[in-house]
């Protein structure tokens, strides 16, 4: 009875990505432009210039033995305490799951699912890029060096690039590069700024990272954040196909192809502003004449279920599709609009 209630309350959540997009209309999906290509260049080859200046040792390997000597947290032990909590703004696991929920709200109030889908494109790109050249170059961090002016490559470690700076720069960045207004695309991107640099900032402070790893790693958030625009057509036809096979599984369930098990669980998933409950499958096999289709469900459970949450609007011209057999209304003087359900649509 329990999860019953539990899924009766979560399907004015699901019943709304059937829903028209309410996408602003002057929002644009971002185009690889030939500015954004000319910064994604010039990007691409400071982030070589880093990786070349640490594998020759060069002087920014002699900058990073310097500021590891100085020891920052040493120097204004005071703000060791703040900057504790400070970094915790560029760890995957926290971040990911603040910026997952703003994104998952975005989702329910637009009825789209491009901002989760391109969240996690971002953060596929960001584990492949970075975890591949942090276990590719194997460098030691500060706390772990064993040879003064070393670079401490391919000694099996994984500090360079910094996975803090990147994510840090990515997860607040995807932000901005949703934003649906440009004042607060603007505003977003310098807050963004702020935060990777000061996350970059506060790991060489505490002596958990060299300056080159913050560098390669803002300059490794910054090239997943210019080369998103080449993977939007992959975000549409990965939308498309999420709500096609909730369609798909949608018909399924009509024609009752499925078992009464993966019915009950998929029932709240698939349904249009609460068409379907989950049923109790003994009463369900009881009511059945034998030789005919079981119902979805009670009479009583689909009244209260048009009771549940406000009705959602659908487009004028799609065809309403009526559940055939058993499921057909008992009452004909049920509203047509809140029978109707609506093809999921894949704006974004």
């Amino acid at each position: 009875m329990r999860t019953d209630q539990m899924l009766t309350r979560l399907e004015p959540v699901f019943a709304r990505l059937d829903r028209e997009p309410e996408r602003p209309a002057h929002l644009q999906t971002p185009q690889m432009s030939r500015h954004r290509v000319v910064l994604l260049a010039s990007t691409l080859a400071f982030y070589l210039a880093i990786v070349v200046a640490v594998l020759t040792t060069s002087w920014l390997v002699r900058l990073d033995w310097q500021i590891m000597f100085f020891r920052p947290y040493e120097q204004w032990p005071q703000l060791h305490a703040f900057l504790d909590y400070l970094v915790v703004l560029g760890q995957r696991g926290p971040t990911a799951v603040m910026v997952a929920a703003w994104l998952g709200w975005r989702s329910w109030r637009q009825h789209t699912l491009r901002p989760l889908i391109t969240l996690g494109v971002a953060l596929l790109l960001l584990n492949v890029t970075v975890g591949s050249v942090k276990l590719g170059l194997g460098r030691l961090g500060p706390h772990y060096a064993t040879q003064i002016g070393s670079a401490e490559l391919f000694a099996g470690g994984d500090i360079f690039p910094s996975g803090h700076t990147a994510n840090a720069v990515v997860t607040w960045g995807i932000l901005a590069y949703l934003a649906s207004t440009t004042v607060t695309r603007r505003v977003l991107s310098i807050v963004s700024a702020v935060v990777s640099l000061s996350v970059g900032a506060t790991t060489v402070y505490l002596g958990t990272h060299w300056v080159s790893d913050v560098l390669l790693g803002w300059t490794a958030g910054l090239l997943i954040m210019l080369a998103l625009p080449w993977f939007e057509p992959l975000i549409a036809r990965a939308e498309a196909f999420v709500f096609q096979l909730r369609e798909l599984w949608r018909r399924r369930l009509e024609e009752g192809r499925v078992s009464e098990p993966v019915a009950a669980a998929l029932t709240p998933l698939l349904s249009a502003g609460g068409k379907w409950r989950p049923r109790n499958t003994a009463d369900a096999r009881t009511a059945a004449p034998s030789g005919a289709p079981a119902a979805t469900h009670s009479p009583a459970l689909r009244s209260s279920a048009h009771t549940v949450g406000r009705p959602h609007l659908i487009r004028s011209e799609r065809t309403p599709v009526t559940p055939a057999g058993s499921r057909r209304p008992a009452h004909s003087d049920r509203g047509t609009g809140r029978g109707a359900s609506a093809r999921p649509a894949t704006g974004g």
